[in-house]
């Protein structure tokens, strides 16, 4: 599982600079520019929620050696 998390949050970093440099900084918010923008927030987002559940599943791990 941390491997499958580790490349996933890999995937969503690459989608996040790949999407960087399609952004117009003139009009962000038109065009392909606001394609590139909402992907960015979806790739961050998934970021976070792969790290959540990374900290659940060590949380989770650590709850099983105390018993």
């Amino acid at each position: 599982m941390k491997i499958l998390i580790l490349i996933l949050s890999l995937v969503a970093l690459i989608l996040i600079g790949f999407n960087v440099t399609k952004i117009n900084f003139s009009t962000p918010f038109e065009g392909e520019s606001m394609v590139a923008m909402i992907t960015i927030f979806a790739s961050l987002c998934a970021v976070i929620l792969l790290q959540i559940l990374n900290v659940s599943k060590k949380i989770e791990q650590k709850s099983k050696n105390n018993h």
